[in-house]
Order: C-alpha cells, then sequence, then structure tokens
C-alpha cells in the first residue's frame, strides 16, 4: 500500500467496551491466580472473543471478493443532443452539474474472499446512487452480456463453476460439461476466454447494467435503455502469461491499484453511456432485444453521453463498506424500471433476498446501505433493528397503514404510471429468437488477430483436460460460431494431445496491441 498511511486522532482515544466502560486491562483475562483457572464473570473478555467469533458474517456466494470507493455522478442533462426528459423523469439526471454521490464495488464473481485478482472471471461493477428519491443501484459487470438468458439456470451455472463439491478443487471439464449443453454462452465464453477476461485493474475497465432497463418520461412512456461504464483512463487487459507473472507477485494488485490511486488524489473516472430503442419486440432484429447475451450494436443503437462518475476517497474501514454494501438490481428510482428480461426479473428476487441472509433483515439500516434521505417505514422488528426517530414523523403507537390516528400516507405519484401491455399463456418456453451462435462468431471477427490467438490458446488450455464428448460439443459450438474459430479449437486440441507445442506467438505479452472495439 502506499508508504504514508492516514492518522485519524478523532477525540478521546481510550479504549472501551462495548457498554462503553473503559478497559483497564487488555492484557490479561481475570484468573484465580496468575496461573488459573479463569472465572466466567470476563465480562470484556466473553464480550471481545463473542463478537470475534461472529466477526464474519457469510461470504457472498458470487462476488465475494471485492474493493471499492465513494465519489459523485455528474449528470449532463442531456442524451446526445436531446434533452434527458423526453425519456426519463428521473431527478438526477435532469439538470446540468447535479451531483449524485456513490458508492461502487468492484469484484471478481466465482472465486472466494481472498482469491488472486488475476483470475480469467468476468469483473462485478455496481454502483449505488444516493439521489434524492432514494437508492438507485446499477448492478452490472465489466463484460455486457451473459452466460445464461433464464434464472432458473443461475443456480447450476454457479455451482458448475465452484470448486468440485468432494475434491474442493476447481475443474473446468465441470464449467465446460454444463457450457457445451448451453449454447447461448458461447458468446460469453468467446470474451471470457479472450484478454477481456482478465481486466489489468478496476481503474481501466469498462462496466455494464448487462440486461435491458426501461426509462419512463412525464407521460409515462417507456422506452428501452442499455447503460455503460468508459473508464476516461482507457481500457487495459491481460494475457494470461502477464496475469501469471502479476499473480506470482501480487494477488490484491487491482484492490492496492485503486485505493493507491486515489490516496494520490489520482481520481479514476468513468463517463455513462446508454442505448436506447423503442419499447417491443421489435421482429425486424435476428434475435430478441432483451435477450443478456446479445449485445447491441453501436453503429445500430450509438452510445449516447449522460454524465461521469469520479470516485474520489476510499472507504474508512473495509467490513463496514465494502463487505456490508448491499446492491440490488430492483433498487430503482422514479423514472426507472424493469423489462421483461427474465433473467433481471430472477435477479430482483435473489440479489435482495440474498442480502437479508448475509447481513441481516435490516441491512438497509446500516449507513453504506442507507438512503440519504428521511425513511419511513412500517416495517419492524428483526436483527439489529436500531432506528432512533421513532415518533419524530409518525404517530410512533401506529405500525400500519392505512390510519386516521397518525400513520404514513401514501406518496403522489410523481408522474403517470407506466403501464406497459401483456398478454399471452402462462408456459415454459425457450424464447423464440435464440441465435445462440451468430453474435459470437461476430465478436471473434472484430478481435484484433493477438485477441484471437489468446482465445484459442486459453481455450485449447482449459479443454484439454476435458473427456473427449465435451471437447466434441464445445468445438461443434465454436464452429457455429464461426468455422476458423472451431478449427483453431479442434487443430490445437490435437497437437495438445499428440504433445505439439503450440506456436509461442500465440501469447507473446510483446505482441499485445491495443483493446478491440466488438460493441
Amino acid at each position: 500500500m502506499a508508504d504514508e498511511k492516514k492518522q485519524h486522532t478523532n477525540g478521546d482515544d481510550t479504549l472501551t467496551n462495548r457498554q462503553g466502560h473503559p478497559i483497564t486491562d487488555n492484557q490479561n483475562v481475570r484468573t484465580v491466580g496468575n496461573r488459573g483457572p479463569t472465572t466466567l464473570e470476563n465480562y470484556d473478555f466473553l464480550e471481545k472473543v463473542t463478537h470475534f467469533d461472529r466477526e464474519r458474517v457469510p461470504e457472498r456466494v458470487v462476488h465475494a471478493r471485492g474493493a471499492g470507493a465513494h465519489g459523485y455522478f455528474e449528470a449532463y442533462g442531456t442524451v446526445g443532443d436531446e434533452p434527458i426528459s423526453k425519456y426519463t423523469r428521473a431527478k438526477l439526471f435532469q439538470e446540468k452539474g447535479k451531483q449524485t454521490p456513490v458508492f461502487v464495488r468492484f469484484s471478481t464473481v466465482v472465486h472466494g474472499g481472498h482469491s488472486p485478482e488475476t483470475l480469467r472471471d468476468p469483473r462485478g461493477f455496481a454502483v449505488k446512487f444516493y439521489t434524492e428519491d432514494g437508492n438507485w443501484d446499477l448492478v452490472g459487470n465489466n463484460l455486457k452480456i451473459f452466460f445464461i438468458r433464464d434464472p432458473l439456470k443461475f443456480p447450476d451455472m454457479v455451482h458448475s463453476f465452484k470448486p468440485d463439491p468432494v475434491t474442493n478443487v476447481q475443474d473446468p471439464e465441470r464449467m465446460f460439461d454444463f457450457l457445451c449443453q448451453t449454447p447461448e454462452s458461447m458468446h460469453m465464453i468467446t470474451f471470457l476466454f479472450s484478454p477481456w477476461g482478465i481486466p489489468a485493474n478496476y481503474r481501466e475497465m469498462q462496466g455494464s447494467g448487462v440486461h435491458a432497463y426501461k426509462w419512463v418520461n412525464e407521460e409515462g412512456k417507456g422506452v428501452l435503455v442499455k447503460y455503460h461504464w468508459e473508464p476516461k483512463q482507457g481500457i487495459k487487459n491481460l494475457a494470461q502469461k502477464d496475469a501469471d507473472e502479476i499473480q506470482g507477485k501480487n494477488f490484491n494488485h487491482a484492490t492496492q491499484d485503486l485505493y493507491e490511486a486515489i490516496e494520490k488524489g489520482e481520481y479514476p473516472e468513468w463517463e455513462l453511456y446508454v442505448q436506447i430503442m423503442e419499447d417491443g419486440e421489435h421482429p425486424e432484429l435476428d434475435f430478441d432485444p432483451l435477450d443478456p447475451t446479445k449485445l447491441w450494436y453501436k453503429e445500430d443503437y450509438p452510445w449516447l453521453p449522460v454524465g461521469k462518475m469520479v470516485l474520489n476517497k476510499n472507504p474508512e474501514n473495509y467490513f463496514t463498506e465494502v463487505e456490508q454494501v448491499a446492491f440490488g438490481t430492483g433498487v430503482l428510482v422514479d423514472g426507472l424500471d424493469f423489462s421483461d428480461d427474465k433473467l433481471l426479473q430472477g435477479r430482483t428476487f435473489s440479489y435482495s433476498d440474498t442480502q437479508r441472509y448475509r447481513v441481516g433483515s435490516n441491512y438497509l439500516q446500516l449507513p453504506i446501505n442507507k438512503a440519504k434521505k428521511h425513511v419511513a417505514t412500517n416495517q419492524e422488528g428483526g436483527q439489529m433493528d436500531f432506528r432512533t426517530d421513532f415518533g419524530k414523523h409518525q404517530n410512533p403507537h401506529v405500525n400500519y397503514e392505512p390510519s386516521l390516528i397518525g400513520g404514513l400516507k401514501e406518496a403522489k405519484n410523481p408522474g403517470k404510471e407506466h403501464e406497459p401491455f401483456v398478454e399471452g399463456k402462462l408456459t415454459r418456453e425457450k424464447i423464440s429468437r435464440e441465435n445462440n451462435f451468430g453474435q459470437a462468431g461476430e465478436t471473434y471477427r472484430r478481435f484484433n488477430e493477438w485477441e484471437r490467438n489468446e482465445l484459442i490458446h486459453n481455450l485449447v488450455g482449459a479443454l484439454s483436460g476435458c473427456r473427449p464428448e465435451i471437447q466434441t460439443r464445445m468445438i461443434e459450438n465454436f464452429k457455429q460460431c464461426d468455422a476458423d474459430y472451431g478449427r483453431r479449437v479442434e487443430e490445437g486440441l490435437k497437437n495438445a494431445a499428440s504433445g505439439s507445442k503450440m506456436d509461442e506467438a500465440v501469447h507473446q505479452a510483446e505482441e499485445m496491441g491495443h483493446a478491440s472495439d466488438p460493441y
């Protein structure tokens, strides 16, 4: 870390216990004689050790390894050349120069809380906006697509990526066993096994909301929208060889890089772009616009800048802020809405539910999660309910609604309600326009040659330990994406099986160039 650490001297530095009692001896428990035995009334010791026993909340099932920072979002007041009010009434976007506080958590996805930050893995990019209308969580990843499109498959996907439940060893065969039978994952695999699968650090990393959401204006009209964070520091990814070299020296490199940059006053910035599409099924497209495994290409739906984000303050305490911060895709403010994306709607239940389990039913009372506006609710009780403002805004005897004797009242709707029309049979079916391979092939062709070389090298290395039937399925899937793509993986696996050495130029770091723009 930085050579110079912050010095905090805020008033009285007397050590106390949680009751506020001064600790006069923090070196010795109370015993019968100096050799013991220890007596049961050692309150300070019991409080200290029992809290220590409980000082780790359950680790996140995914996104366990993370780093975070505070900052602000500054609105441009326009979307492209148009006033943003044409599309959304969300207040944080309306005024040019308006600043909204944010907290951002970057993370890896699959691996545990102390895993190396050089591992091939998607990166989380979650932003909590503390707006005047309450919190908005934009929960996304660095990559702009995902492996699956149905939330029913999410636990299976994660289980296949996690360590074997018997050996506790991660096994690529388990992952590819799942993926070879999940053809919509080919697009994400193409990104993940290319250099885009290992961002160099968090500052030089893109972010994306992944899903199509909606914006709603004053008239209640909705449009589909996708969000993209573009780093002003530029984009930098790592070849596997470079990642291996960094990992051998420092497995905290991305966290350290972010912390030290902010401490030095080199505040990272991102510009927020949106893509806008008229709400509807869009039969003219060869894919469903709500499909999270697909890109909206920028030549068809341009990226329009709407604001910028600056991170300018490190957390005061990692656990209190970075570990306990809780995000959810369902946390939207007025002017923002959900699309019908099945995976988005499944995540909207799951994310907040896992926070209630992980941090507790009152996790939204924690300072890092609490809205920076007045909160008034009839929800009560549960572990760690520590509200102190009872009676300030309502009759404390009334914890229900409606009430004539001082209870809370419903708010007025700030604009016309968005009322999309929905009809159809209740069914269990795949979407009608899967097109599982088209964009994966297009992404392969849009990569620079060194990125394609790195992609093939990484896939061959991961697949070479898999059984033949899994290799065969994956090769056929790659061939459906692009004939050259599948042929090169197939030849690489044959060479690996015969003991032939792959071309060293495939992963020479000195041959790396700038990242492509496959979007």
